[in-house]
């Protein structure tokens, strides 16, 4: 019992009651660098270590490698020592006979589930899983349109689409009816008839291939879990103890997923096993688009409740008082502002946050790698900098500018919002060493990766030292010119993480025009 006390040390008392409450369902609202995988990978080993827990039935769920890796590297830290493979598990104790606890990605989650229940349901061999869907989409296309010549980005609009309907449990026979009662439109200019016709040719596509997507995965899932009773209760026999992390990305279908994993009720919709522990924070909701909303996190306690415990982290430990100052300004004209925490320092006040108008897009970028530039000079590492954009177009003229001032840097772009949460064994295993601060061979780095150039929705989960929030105009960010609404409301989370990624220094940046030579002048963003 002693050595579980000494999992709680350095808690605060919110964390510590979060920590401590094993049993019943558990809400946790985690404002940006609030400790939120801390205190949940130390519940989970407290719960483990007092015996409360079987650590073979703990099933942690995260929305990336690189969460779930950090997940595991932060219990194998608290002696839940264990291998690093995504959709894997961190053993407790020690020797051969040692029990798992699993910290995975949804999808990894599921793969592993189909796979153990596969043969018992289905005479057919196991589907091989789709690399990249676009070929399959570009040839759906193809077969409804009668044209060969197909526009890549009607492909990626419509490949999203798809993805779309499959996380929001839009089927294709209620596709045109969707679109007709929600207002919805389709991509790239479809009728909704025209959009459901490319959907059942790309089904019938992957069908003819043997395949399954990325979403298949979770939808199998679901569908073995209603109609095959007996590999239902063998999955979630093995399913006792339940966290699901970043709930405020939650999608209907993998809120769907969640609810069979801990069973229904006569109504058939009240879960059985109670023990389920969500955490989230509704101010970082920024994938909507994909099908992410912050709904389910919010009415917890109507699906669940009585809560056990119903807990807001608001003390931000990662950023100074004049970050987080402006975080809580962004959020303060938000008509959801009730639904937001407001953030308090627990550091020492820090430098003023640097504004700075110029001229040009170039000048812009020139400035900042300039900034940088000191900074490395007085000290700093280049990893310990980051220049976030609103969209991937951005970062080229950032790149040129770094590259010309002789820093070395590194791009993280948005490459969708699926190809993170699943990944090869290799891929998983760089995740967690990169987590752990490690490198290929196990040891630490002994080369600095560089200043990193990233998007604001890829920089999410991550953060540094010195950001740099750049392009901080109306178009920009916001981008587009979004009216009130949910649009609006989006995007004003979106500056509120980038703004969060800031631990000592934050700078702020816009340009008036794009080259200098166009009439009309950007102006500053609503936000600031």
């Amino acid at each position: 019992m002693e050595q579980a006390q000494k999992i709680l040390e350095g808690l605060d008392e919110r964390q510590r009651a979060a920590a401590t409450t094993l049993n019943g369902p558990v809400r946790i609202i985690a404002g940006a660098g609030a400790g939120k995988t801390r205190t949940v990978t130390r519940r989970i080993a407290y719960a483990c270590a007092t015996g409360a827990w079987k650590p073979e039935r703990v099933l942690a769920v995260t929305f990336s490698v690189k969460a779930a890796a950090e997940m595991r590297a932060r219990l194998a830290q608290l002696g839940l020592a264990g291998g690093a493979r995504e959709g894997g598990s961190t053993a407790i104790g020690h020797g051969a006979a040692s029990a798992a606890v699993t910290a995975a990605t949804f999808h990894s989650a599921a793969l592993r589930q189909l796979n153990g229940v596969w043969m018992d349901v289905c005479d057919a061999p196991f589907p091989h899983l789709i690399e990249d869907q676009r070929d399959v989409v570009s040839r759906a296309i193809t077969r409804v349109t009668a044209s060969s010549d197909i526009d890549p980005l009607m492909v990626r609009d419509v490949l999203a689409e798809i993805n779309w309907a499959k996380v929001s449990l839009v089927s294709l026979d209620d596709y045109a009816r969707v679109c007709a009662s929600a207002r919805h439109m389709p991509p790239a200019g479809l009728e909704p008839q025209r959009f459901a016709d490319i959907y059942g040719e790309y089904e019938k596509e992957k069908t003819s291939r043997g395949e399954i997507d990325f979403d298949d995965i979770l939808l199998l899932v679901c569908h073995i879990m209603d109609d095959f009773p007996e590999a239902a209760a063998r999955i979630r026999s093995s399913i006792g103890w339940l966290t699901v992390d970043e709930y405020q990305d939650i999608s209907p279908l993998q809120h769907r997923l969640m609810m069979l994993w801990l069973g229904s009720g006569p109504d058939g919709k009240t879960a059985m096993n109670r023990n389920v522990c969500v955490v989230g924070d509704p101010a970082q909701t920024i994938y909507s688009f994909a099908g992410a909303s912050s709904w389910d996190l919010l009415r917890f306690s109507d699906e669940f409740g009585p809560l056990a415990a119903d807990i807001d982290l608001n003390t931000d430990y990662r950023s100074t008082p004049e970050v987080v100052s402006l975080a809580n300004e962004v959020l303060a004209k938000s008509p959801n502002r009730e639904d937001y925490l407001k953030l308090v320092s627990a550091r020492a006040s820090g430098p003023r946050i640097s504004r700075t108008v110029y001229d040009t897009d170039f000048e812009e970028a020139q400035g900042v790698a300039a900034r940088i530039l000191r900074l490395i000079r007085q000290g700093v590492k280049p990893s310990e900098c980051a220049i976030l954009t609103r969209i991937n177009a951005q970062q080229s003229v950032f790149g040129a500018a770094l590259r010309q001032a002789g820093l070395k840097f590194r791009v993280r772009r948005d490459a969708g919002w699926q190809s993170s949460a699943l990944a090869d064994d290799a891929a998983s295993k760089r995740a967690l060493l990169e987590a752990m601060g490690l490198n290929a061979n196990g040891v630490e780095f002994a080369d600095d990766p560089g200043v990193t150039i990233s998007t604001i929705h890829a920089s999410k989960g991550l953060e540094f030292n010195h950001v740099f929030l750049i392009g901080c105009s109306e178009g920009l960010l916001p981008y587009g010119a979004p009216g009130a609404g949910d649009a609006l409301e989006e995007e004003r989370r979106l500056m509120y993480v980038g703004v969060t990624r800031a631990q000592d220094s934050l700078h702020v940046s816009y340009a008036r025009t794009k080259d200098g030579y166009g009439a009309q002048q950007r102006q500053p963003s609503r936000f600031l």
